[in-house]
């Protein structure tokens, strides 16, 4: 028989609906679920029994809540949330409490979703590892000596483990879909403007977005219909769907063309034959499917490179420690913070302007595609440590490159991107394939991913630690 952390978020979300079980039995269900993959930084027990409770006494959803009403979550440790804990993996703000949530938090609450937490993410979101110094490292439940990536480590660990079944990330330069690939479930990084930042807009290059993670593509879809939506004052927004993201699983993608490179674009790396054959396979079953699949040059030059590490080094310089707090920062965010603030204003915007020229050219040469095929990491899921290194901040940030050398391509084109888990080595680790589409074209990236899902199943996978 079933339990209740087998069943997807969707399938929760219509048992609270249907009265089959309340949204506080949820909830205590997976609170008694034993946090063996460093998924938290910190645990809200109290705060969500009450929530649900509250919830609970509430007359059942109506056909305007969301299908996620009830449904346990967890909130990134870089979104703020009023009155809980929230470090920003940084020892810096180890006993940090805001009196305010952020756009994505209230939206959460809003949808009637409830979160156990604020999940494990490393030092400001920068490494694409997740080893903070507030809490032990996240990791892949299908090998706990394995990272789960990060910097969404420690919510992709969590859904993949069966702690809750949908959870919140973010995405600067793959990191949802780093962990999403690690962990073997799907990650979803929508297109620039999809999601609101507010109050904070900590970043005004436009790289990063928040996004969801899930075991399956409906479960993202319904995820991404909390989610999305434009505050007031944002920057910069994408027009809105055409119905639901939901609704745009169960459409017909038509025959599409799709691109395809293999070429790692920001570091001369090798690739591991286990990512190559989930590659091939991916394109195959493409092909199997009725869709055209051609390859394409790189669509970012090396040029391309220096101007990201010049933003992403100024961003994290932005992330200031409070005063009296900066011995507590890491080796790394040190290092880049220090390549950052030697970066001019004028050096800057010059940057973030060719930025937006580079993305430009690209975007122009993958028009005529519908989605662009990749590899989403250069290798499995690797030890522990196997990244960071503390006495050489430098190796470190190149070490890091390797590992993961087409993510931030989609961040830098703001482009709407998914990792979906359709390959397993032979001991037993994900491996996943990454799809890109057009700015602001999820709906068409839902449904051909919904069609793989169908073809090419993974929801009967299950980790160890299940």
């Amino acid at each position: 028989m079933a339990e209740l952390h087998d069943l997807t978020a969707l399938e929760q979300g219509d048992a609270v609906r249907r009265g089959e079980v309340s949204a506080a039995e949820l909830v205590e269900h997976h609170l008694a679920r034993a946090d063996r993959v460093g998924a938290f930084i910190t645990r809200t027990p109290e705060l969500a029994i009450d929530r649900a409770r509250a919830l609970s006494t509430l007359s059942r959803p109506d056909d305007n809540a969301s299908p996620l009403h009830g449904v346990p979550t967890a909130i990134k440790d870089l979104n703020l949330t009023a009155g809980v804990r929230t470090t920003f993996g940084s020892a810096a703000y180890v006993d940090f409490v805001p009196e305010v949530s952020d756009a994505v938090t209230l939206a959460i609450e809003a949808a009637g979703l409830v979160s156990l937490g604020k999940t494990n993410t490393p030092e400001f979101g920068s490494p694409c590892y997740t080893e903070p110094d507030v809490a032990p490292p996240a990791v892949t439940p299908w090998d706990t000596s394995r990272m789960a990536g990060g910097s969404s480590g420690g919510a992709a660990a969590a859904v993949a483990a069966g702690l809750v079944p949908v959870a919140q990330g973010s995405d600067g330069g793959g990191s949802i879909r780093i962990p999403a690939s690690c962990c073997g479930i799907v990650g979803l990084k929508p297109s620039r403007g999809r999601i609101s930042g507010a109050p904070t807009y900590g970043d005004p290059v436009g790289l990063a977005t928040p996004g969801p993670l899930a075991r399956t593509v409906r479960d993202i879809a319904a995820f991404l219909d909390v989610l999305a939506g434009r505050g007031v004052g944002d920057p910069s927004w994408a027009p809105p769907p055409h119905s639901s993201f939901l609704a745009a699983c169960d459409r017909d993608p038509g025959r599409l063309r799709v691109a395809r490179f293999i070429a790692p674009v920001i570091a001369d790396s090798p690739v591991d034959p286990s990512c190559v054959q989930a590659w091939e396979d991916a394109s195959r079953l493409l092909e199997s499917m009725g869709h055209e699949v051609e390859d394409v040059p790189v669509p970012l030059p090396p040029e391309a490179v220096p101007v990201f590490e010049i933003c992403w080094a100024v961003l994290t310089a932005l992330s200031a420690a409070p005063p009296g707090r900066e011995g507590d920062l890491r080796p790394l965010t040190r290092w880049l913070s220090e390549r950052g603030r030697a970066v001019t204003g004028p050096e800057f915007g010059l940057a973030i302007g060719e930025m937006r020229r580079l993305a430009a050219i690209a975007l122009a040469a993958l028009a005529p595609y519908d989605l662009v095929l990749t590899p989403t990491l250069a290798v499995p899921p690797l030890p522990v440590g196997a990244l960071r290194n503390d006495d050489d901040p430098e190796a470190d940030f190149e070490a890091q490159k390797v590992f993961t050398p087409w993510t931030s391509a989609w961040n830098v084109t703001g482009m709407p991107a998914i990792s979906l888990p359709l390959h397993w080595t032979d001991d037993d680790l994900p491996v996943g394939v990454m799809l890109a589409a057009r700015p602001a074209e999820e709906e068409l990236l839902l449904a051909v991913s919904a069609r793989i899902e169908e073809a090419a199943p993974w929801i009967h996978r299950k980790p160890p630690v299940w």
